[in-house]
């Protein structure tokens, strides 16, 4: 399945911007930020000494655009022109960003960081800790008709078992087959029925499947002067990988530092639950967003109080829990759920767990990123009679 499909693709190269737009609004009204070297971190998310690289007032729409970590790693050679051709990929096919961003001096340690690039942080004026930040995802546009999906040694569903190729000493960029990992180049294209990801099957038959864009990265600061790794995600945000959270979803954060400090990254364009070869499907994209001020005791947050991340689609409220247990993740999501009822639609707790037991569907987000996920979805509908609590 070498070669790029999708002929009438755009490559989604950077806006044109008006001048003074990483300060001011672009020519069609709405904020940019490029994925630059200026404007991307990699392998680690911002903290609470990080300094904005755009500041918008509440309610503001943004667009970033993102570079995906699949195709630039040490372990493909740290040289997106090259590993892309050799799927038949031309040179104008892949992002000048992610030309740039590995042809610069940035530090990345493939050992030691986490491999997301991360754009941001984008600052929301007179936020502060105590606030929440509501992120309405508007618009995700893949930027290139092609990804990746990964599955790397001691990572994944199944370490030890996958991958089969051994890997051998002396790794590196320079002798990347020497890490014995598997990377699956997968072109997208647009049918009558929709985008599709296409893989090799028996006698190259091609492998059909749906995609489902979400970012898998998005988040605020965390209050700390560490540098926190892109690959635990936090309940401030960061790596969930939670696929219900594409586009129309919202999602609230709880400020913990002045200027909220929003990031994204780690585009999917398709995951299953459990995410289990380490990867979803990953590439570039640009991300549409409405980020909302809400102050501290404003009656839009929902329940009241955030103090993790929350998620609603049309349809679900989605609760998240975390831990590097699995069992344990599944325990956080029980009792954020049982919360969320009880502050939101006033359900004593008896009840809610009862509700929970025969009515909501709780979800692996994902198995390979050290802290694990598991999110509930409670349905709306549900609780139609129910006045939401004040």
């Amino acid at each position: 399945m070498d070669g790029v499909p999708a002929d009438n693709f755009e490559i989604l190269q950077p806006i044109t911007q008006t001048p003074g737009a990483l300060s001011g609004e672009t020519a069609a009204g709405r904020y940019y930020v490029p994925a630059t070297v200026n404007t991307s971190r990699w392998g680690h998310l911002p903290n609470r000494q990080a300094e904005p690289v755009l500041t918008v007032p509440s309610g503001a729409t943004v667009v970033i655009d993102t570079i995906s970590h699949e195709g630039i790693l040490e372990d493909q050679g740290r040289d997106p022109v090259a590993w892309f051709g050799e799927h038949g990929v031309a040179r104008e096919q892949v992002l000048s960003d992610a030309i740039a961003l590995t042809d610069s001096d940035i530090k990345h340690d493939f050992k030691h960081d986490g491999p997301h690039v991360v754009t941001g942080p984008v600052a929301v004026a007179d936020a502060e800790p105590g606030d929440v930040l509501k992120v309405e995802v508007l618009d995700l546009a893949p930027r290139v008709p092609y990804g990746v999906v990964s599955n790397r040694h001691g990572k994944g569903a199944l370490p030890g078992e996958y991958p089969i190729t051994p890997a051998q000493d002396g790794a590196s960029a320079e002798h990347p087959e020497r890490y014995g990992n598997v990377s699956i180049y997968t072109p997208i294209k647009e049918t009558d029925d929709g985008w599709v990801g296409l893989m090799s099957g028996p006698n190259d038959a091609p492998v059909e499947f749906p995609l489902n864009p979400f970012m898998g990265l998005m988040g605020v600061a965390p209050n700390t002067d560490e540098s926190p790794s892109s690959v635990p995600p936090l309940a401030v945000g960061g790596n969930a990988d939670i696929n219900e959270l594409g586009e129309a979803a919202t999602i609230y954060y709880p400020v913990k530092v002045p200027g909220a400090l929003f990031y994204t990254g780690d585009g999917h364009f398709a995951q299953g639950d459990g995410e289990v070869a380490l990867t979803a499907l990953e590439g570039s994209m640009r991300a549409t967003f409405r980020l909302t001020l809400l102050e501290a005791g404003s009656p839009e947050i929902p329940g009241g109080q955030i103090n993790r991340m929350l998620g609603e689609t049309d349809t679900h409220w989605v609760t998240v829990g975390l831990d590097p247990s699995l069992d344990e993740a599944m325990k956080d999501a029980t009792r954020e759920s049982i919360r969320f009822l009880h502050d939101y639609y006033g359900i004593d707790q008896a009840t809610a767990l009862a509700y929970l037991s025969v009515a909501t569907d709780f979800e692996v987000s994902q198995v390979v990123d050290a802290t694990k996920g598991v999110h509930g979805l409670i349905r709306k509908d549900d609780f139609a009679a129910v006045t939401a609590e004040d």
